[in-house]
């Protein structure tokens, strides 16, 4: 229904009797009332459940301060809090984990403090226990903090249980392997761009311009040429008669650029480099 048609059957409603409306406008109107009358079921994010029995911890690197907050037996309507400091270690970590599992905890919450939480995370999740990991900086923003929590992790448990937290992503098992791979991987092939590098201004202390023709320095043309130089050729046309492909036709400008002063400690140099550069590319594959 258009604005201007809903005032007019709000005015012609509370004005005139329903009987007297024209049978289409009366429709339309039922129709609203029942639209807006009928309610909506809004459901609840997981996260923002409110839970009974909840823990948190507040990493640290050496060690972290644990909270526990569950419904007081001997008092209906209040809650226990129990706050303790559990070193960043494998026994004492499975030893909180069966206690917790002892307690029925049903969310446990880590601050994502640099990567001193995985410890936690791997092994509280590999006992059973539902762990999220929430960033330190959406718990300092929540409001509503009272001046009496002292301990972060208290306060980190009170949101737990109020469902106040957004949980990060972490990704599962097989995940978290393969991008461990993928990052090693890209920070080889940096490495061993770093390598070229230092390749390429070592030619240029000897005067080799080679990089001036050629478009990279792990073709093999050049790779031939720098053998060649490590093995104690310095013939520029020799060395420019090892080029391949469409590289020759390049051959009096490689001419120039390899007539420089490449010396034993540059061949030295330069052959550590290759062992480097080769061994970075077998890893990487």
């Amino acid at each position: 229904m258009l604005p201007r048609a809903r005032r007019l059957a709000f005015r012609f409603l509370t004005e005139t009797p329903r009987a007297s409306l024209h049978p289409v406008l009366a429709r339309l109107v039922c129709e609203e009332m029942v639209a807006v009358m009928e309610p909506q079921e809004i459901e609840d994010g997981e996260y923002e459940q409110i839970l009974e029995r909840v823990a948190a911890v507040d990493v640290a690197k050496a060690s972290g301060m644990v909270c526990t907050r569950v419904p007081r037996e001997d008092q209906p309507g209040k809650r226990r809090t129990r706050v303790w400091q559990v070193d960043a270690a494998t026994s004492a970590i499975l030893e909180l984990a069966d206690h917790l599992v002892g307690e029925g905890i049903e969310k446990v919450t880590l601050e994502s403090t640099s990567d001193y939480w995985r410890i936690w995370f791997y092994l509280l999740e590999s006992a059973g226990l539902s762990v999220q990991l929430v960033r330190a900086q959406d718990v300092k923003q929540a409001p509503g903090r009272p001046k009496s929590d002292k301990l972060d992790a208290v306060w980190l448990a009170k949101l737990t249980e109020r469902g106040m937290l957004r949980p990060s992503f972490v990704p599962p098992v097989e995940i978290r392997q393969l991008r461990d791979y993928t990052r090693l991987r890209t920070d080889l092939t940096r490495e061993r761009t770093r390598h070229y590098c230092r390749l390429e201004k070592l030619l240029e202390d000897a005067l080799i311009k080679v990089s001036a023709v050629a478009s990279k320095l792990d073709t093999l043309s050049v790779r031939d040429m720098l053998e060649a130089l490590i093995g104690g050729e310095r013939d520029p046309q020799v060395l420019a008669g090892l080029a391949r492909g469409r590289m020759r036709a390049k051959h009096d400008r490689l001419v120039q650029a390899l007539t420089g002063k490449f010396d034993d400690h540059h061949a030295e140099l330069a052959q550590m480099l290759l062992d480097q550069v080769d061994a970075l590319s077998a890893q990487i594959g």
